[in-house]
């Protein structure tokens, strides 16, 4: 498959030529020409990466779920084992961490669901208890994932990463990084569609910081177009990574503005869905960037419309 030629728009952003750019989820339509997806956020680990367990509890992550929703997310990634190696996660119970955080925000919302999970069987009884779509970030390194995928009628995010799942990687090297992420992406294309699943539900995900040190996640932000151009819907998860944290030299709780500025590049590179840990912050920047790209009307417009300027709203 070739990449997309690139499609400049009056504002210089880079517009990529989607194979298929409306996709439906459930109930709910995403024209992926017009709109960005907000992804939160929500992991059921007791070690994860951010948020060191804050929704372990099934109480806990159902309520993280829904007030992402509130605040504006149109999209809820709901994990229960990392990608950072560690002893693994046996199926029954990562599902037992997942199925019933995903049935409950299911009953409460149409929200799209998305089950962050490498398993086959895991992914079987997301799907079955109400997620849209499958985020692997093992890049269909099973090859059973896309039968589950296919069989349930879902949507795959494929993700670039080189580690088997739960192993260290030691010193990632690239003759040039996203040429190698751009093939690696093709190629899981082109198996995932041979397994069955249709290109119009198919999400790529260039995977900052996975097998990649900070500057390969540097050069895959500068150049995102060439990601986007591949002509899927592309994902980016650039939420509190250690490429932001090195970067700035801050911790994790202290990455939100570099977050933001890396999320925001993305986008104006042609990144369509954006999973972020801070929703309300990230709803804001995301509305304000699709406001600069003419894509949406401004909430209100009062300064300078009428015989005397009308003060800000408080």
């Amino acid at each position: 498959m070739d990449s997309q030629a690139a499609a400049p728009s009056s504002s210089g952003t880079y517009l990529p030529g989607l194979r298929h750019a409306v996709h439906t989820f459930g109930t709910r339509t995403i024209d992926f020409d017009r709109q960005v997806a907000l992804m939160a956020v929500v992991n059921r680990t007791p070690d994860s990466f951010f948020d060191g367990g804050a929704t372990y509890a099934l109480q806990a992550a159902v309520d993280a779920a829904l007030r992402a929703v509130d605040d504006g997310a149109d999209w809820v990634d709901i994990g229960g084992a990392p990608f950072s190696p560690g002893e693994p996660i046996p199926a029954a119970e990562e599902a037992e961490r997942i199925v019933p955080v995903i049935s409950a925000v299911r009953d409460a919302s149409d929200v799209i669901i998305s089950a962050d999970t490498f398993q086959p069987e895991v992914a079987r009884q997301a799907l079955a208890a109400g997620a849209n779509v499958v985020n692997d970030t093992t890049g269909l390194r099973d090859p059973d994932m896309a039968a589950v995928v296919a069989e349930a009628g879902a949507h795959l995010v494929i993700t670039h990463s080189l580690a088997a799942p739960r192993t260290v990687f030691p010193r990632p090297t690239y003759d040039d990084v996203v040429q190698e992420v751009s093939e690696f992406l093709l190629r899981k294309v082109d198996e995932a569609v041979r397994l069955g699943i249709p290109e119009d539900r198919i999400l790529l995900d260039p995977g900052h910081d996975l097998n990649k040190n900070t500057l390969h996640s540097l050069e895959i932000t500068r150049r995102f177009a060439e990601i986007a151009g591949l002509g899927f819907p592309t994902l980016v998860a650039v939420s509190n990574k250690d490429f932001i944290g090195e970067t700035l030299d801050r911790p994790k709780r202290e990455r939100v503005e570099g977050s933001l500025a890396a999320a925001v590049i993305c986008i104006l590179g042609g990144a369509r869905v954006v999973r972020m840990h801070n929703v309300p912050a990230s709803r804001a920047a995301i509305t304000m960037t699709e406001a600069v790209l003419g894509w949406r009307e401004p909430a209100y417009l009062r300064h300078n419309m009428g015989d005397h300027n009308e003060p800000a709203a408080p």
